[in-house]
């Protein structure tokens, strides 16, 4: 994935994965299967390391040996969440043949019927949660999405080759808050969900419409956006 200009290497997570050895590596995917569950099923608030060690069946040390703070706990989820995000586009939207219109209308197809899921529904209302009482999650959430940000970035870019860098990053920022939006309304259990079939048929033809179509005036608001 290419480099955002607008993030600086440091931004960017860098800790060393915990586990690397066999034995450890074991251990580390049971302690973030666990950590899912407890976040998932019992919110933000029951997310303690004490939880976590009672969910997986380990002693707190245990727990505390490879994540000695929650927060790095988030940090190694988000970035789970984003390398099998990034395997998920390379088996669908990278696939060879298609343009770049089909590769965003894919992107967003995806994201809202993973939004429809119980695991996403949850688990990112949850991270929010925490984010917003905490620097740290806060800022891990703001690098996850704009890693996001980044597959949609590289699409805007092919459809409106007219828009500068700053714009494309402004229609990926439109098109994410738009699909997150949905979460409350149309994710699982939520108040309309069985309409999320047609809010991603609306979505996918709306977004990559605009996507085409929007102009830098337009962009800037000194042209009409009908």
């Amino acid at each position: 994935m290419a480099a955002r200009p607008d993030i600086l290497e440091s931004d960017l997570p860098s800790a060393k994965r915990p586990g690397t050895y066999a034995r450890g590596t074991e251990t580390v995917d049971t302690i973030i299967k666990a950590a899912l569950r407890v976040l998932i099923d019992e919110g933000a608030g029951a997310f303690t390391i004490r939880r976590i060690a009672s969910e997986c069946g380990m002693k707190v040390g245990n727990v505390s040996y490879h994540f000695p703070r929650k927060e790095l706990l988030i940090q190694t989820l988000l970035d789970d969440i984003i390398n099998n995000y990034d395997k998920l586009l390379e088996r669908t939207v990278r696939q060879p043949g298609l343009d770049a219109e089909e590769r965003l209308r894919l992107i967003v197809v995806m994201c809202l019927d993973d939004i429809a899921g119980k695991r996403t529904t949850r688990l990112f209302t949850e991270l929010w949660a925490l984010a917003n009482h905490n620097d740290f999650v806060a800022d891990r959430v703001r690098l996850f999405y704009l890693r996001v940000h980044d597959f949609i970035s590289t699409y805007v870019q092919e459809l409106n080759p007219g828009l500068s860098a700053q714009d494309v990053r402004d229609v990926a920022l439109f098109i994410s808050a738009s699909m997150e939006g949905a979460t409350p309304f149309l994710g699982y259990e939520k108040p309309w969900a069985k309409r999320m079939s047609a809010f991603t048929a609306i979505a996918a033809h709306s977004l990559v419409h605009m996507a085409k179509t929007i102009s830098p005036a337009q962009i800037a608001g000194i042209a009409d956006l009908s």
